[in-house]
């Protein structure tokens, strides 16, 4: 009779959705240091130790591969810019704008292609940067935990709509030439611009 060995631990077997997350984890981790044309299938395949094939399964192809990695890069930076529940208006908004600050310095050159994607001819892209974007101006017309309530007015949504871009810009700008400001002068600017431009409004 031959002598069994004992079998190491059994490793924990994912289902498919978990799988999929754990894939789209890495292509946002990926996507942190390169643009998103330089994000292939091949690239994950090779990071992720699976074949090209598995990863169609999941995906479908080039695109799908493309539109679930930024969905879930867009879901990430949602999570991470929530507000706290409690606290000063202001001092909530600070923190949003500090989850904001650091997830563009954590994954520059990622987030740069993602503003490029969405400026260009891909309508799919677009779309997931737009109701990203519209659902963080959102966070402000609401008095659920986490959101931060000014008056949800035209002209209020019109103007929040320009501050995005302009924070967006100016975050951007501050990466490649901080102009001699710190994240917390950065921060302060951004933060204390909003109130000015809503108090600058007709009453």
């Amino acid at each position: 009779m031959t002598a069994t060995t004992p079998s190491s631990s059994p490793r924990t077997r994912l289902s498919p959705e978990q799988r999929r997350t754990q894939l789209l984890d890495l292509g946002v981790r990926l996507l942190a240091t390169r643009s998103l044309d330089e994000l292939s299938i091949d690239l994950l395949a090779e990071e992720a130790g699976i074949s090209r094939g598995l990863l169609y399964h999941y995906f479908g192809g080039k695109q799908g591969f493309y539109e679930a990695v930024v969905q879930h890069a867009a879901d990430d930076l949602y999570a991470r810019t929530a507000p706290p529940s409690e606290g000063e208006p202001l001092d909530r908004l600070l923190a949003s704008l500090a989850g904001y600050v650091d997830y563009v310095i954590a994954n520059d050159t990622g987030y740069r292609s993602l503003v490029k994607a969405a400026s260009g001819s891909n309508d799919a892209l677009r779309a997931i940067y737009e109701t990203t974007f519209a659902a963080l101006a959102d966070r402000f017309f609401t008095a659920d935990p986490g959101g931060l309530v000014i008056p949800d007015t035209p002209a209020v949504r019109l103007v929040l709509h320009a501050w995005q871009a302009m924070v967006e810009d100016l975050v951007l700008t501050w990466c490649e030439t901080p102009a001699g400001l710190t994240r917390e002068d950065l921060l302060q600017v951004i933060t204390g611009s909003l109130p000015a431009l809503i108090d600058a409004l007709p009453k």
